[in-house]
This record gives structure tokens, C-alpha cells and sequence, in this order.
């Protein structure tokens, strides 16, 4: 079992992920060092061992392999949410399950990042990489109207949209800057969220000076 699994999954499961996260990884590594071009399936399917019909039974193509990882970053997100205590407020339920998250993950690496993003530009995966966040977005809509009680799925969705935004703002604001880290501007920013965006709806002075950092494109 990995740390990324949840002491509770079946032994069948749990190999089910582990397989499914061993061959993901693979095309993400072959397509950073070969570029995704020079990558076929069978290329990752023999990086991991199996044959191309046990990769076609977790993936359609090669490029949904590359982008599961949005999706499988979020799996512990879901869990973690789920396993919060009751009673607890839901925005704070939220904010911690994301934060455990990126804390299991650990500060990102510039150069790697930097890698990705040239990546996922590639208008190959554009589509795919889309088609991941609005997976993520759905899935934790459903886990927030699940911990909710069956709320408004509208609002549901509202809420995990915003989440999403959260991260991916934060993500560009810790690339576009030196020095500043990633996880306290994370936490800043759903805390906002959380109380309504306060410093700018509700005449909040804020601490430090406006910044005026282009954000550039979203990464994942």
C-alpha cells in the first residue's frame, strides 16, 4: 500500500490504483524526456511491465494517461474530505482536505514545473487536460454534496469551481514569483474564499502592497 491509499481499500483496489498511478507516471515520464510525439503505448506499457491491452483497460489513449495525474492528485482530496470530523464547518472541511493534499505533496520543483507547463501547452493535450480539471471539479462537487448532506448541487459545483481556481492561482502566483511558497498562499486564498472575499467586497485594508504580477496561464 502507498501512503497516497486509504488504509480501508480492498487488496483488489488498492492494485487496481497502484497499477493505474504506475502507468500514468510512466507516460508522464516518457513524454517529459521523449516528447509526447515519440511516445506510444506500447512504450509505456513495457516502461511498467504489462502489455498494451492492460493499458487500454485504464486508459483510452496515451494522452488521458499523461493528464490522470490532475485527477489522481485529487483522489486523496476526495478521501480526505470525506474522512473529516462531523460537525465541522464545511468551508474548513474543505481548506484542510486540500491543504493535506499539497502538504503530502510537498513544495513543488521550479524546473519540473516549468517542464510540465511546456507540456500541457502542447495543443495535443489541451483537450484532454480540460476534460481532467472538469473531472476533478465534478468529482469533488460530489464529495462536497456529499459531506453537505445532499446541498445544492448548483452550489456544489459553485464551491469545487472555486476550489480549482484557488489552486490554480496559487500555483501561478508560486511560479511567476521568487521566494514565495506555495501552501501559505493557498491557505490565503480559500481563507478568503471561505469569508467572502472580504479584503476586496468588505473594505478590509489589506497587509501588504497590491500585486500587479501578470498571472499568465493556468497550470495544472
Amino acid at each position: 500500500m502507498t501512503s497516497l491509499d486509504p488504509p480501508n481499500l480492498s487488496l483488489r483496489e488498492r492494485k487496481k490504483r497502484e497499477a493505474r498511478r504506475a502507468l500514468a507516471q510512466a507516460a508522464l515520464r516518457l513524454a517529459l524526456d521523449r516528447g509526447l510525439e515519440n511516445v506510444r503505448v506500447e512504450d509505456i506499457a513495457t516502461e511498467v511491465g504489462v502489455s498494451p491491452r492492460t493499458f487500454n483497460n485504464y486508459f483510452s489513449s496515451k494522452e488521458q494517461a499523461v493528464c490522470s495525474m490532475v485527477v489522481d492528485r485529487h483522489e486523496g482530496m476526495r478521501e480526505a474530505l470525506l474522512a473529516r470530523p462531523e460537525g465541522e464547518p464545511l468551508w474548513e472541511s474543505v481548506k484542510q482536505a486540500v491543504i493535506e493534499q499539497y502538504s503530502r505533496e510537498g513544495e513543488p520543483d521550479r524546473a519540473y514545473v516549468a517542464r510540465l507547463r511546456e507540456l500541457m501547452g502542447q495543443l495535443m493535450l489541451r483537450g484532454e487536460f480540460l476534460n481532467a480539471h472538469a473531472a476533478v471539479e465534478r468529482v469533488l462537487a460530489e464529495t462536497i454534496a456529499k459531506r453537505a448532506g445532499g446541498a445544492d448541487h448548483l452550489l456544489c459545483r459553485l464551491m469545487a469551481s472555486s476550489v480549482e481556481s484557488a489552486v490554480r492561482v496559487a500555483f501561478v502566483n508560486w511560479f511567476m514569483s521568487e521566494g514565495e511558497p506555495f501552501l501559505p498562499t493557498l491557505e490565503r486564498l480559500l481563507d478568503e474564499l471561505a469569508t467572502g472575499m472580504p479584503t476586496l467586497t468588505g473594505g478590509t485594508t489589506p497587509k501588504t502592497e497590491p500585486d500587479t504580477t501578470t498571472l499568465g496561464e493556468p497550470l495544472c
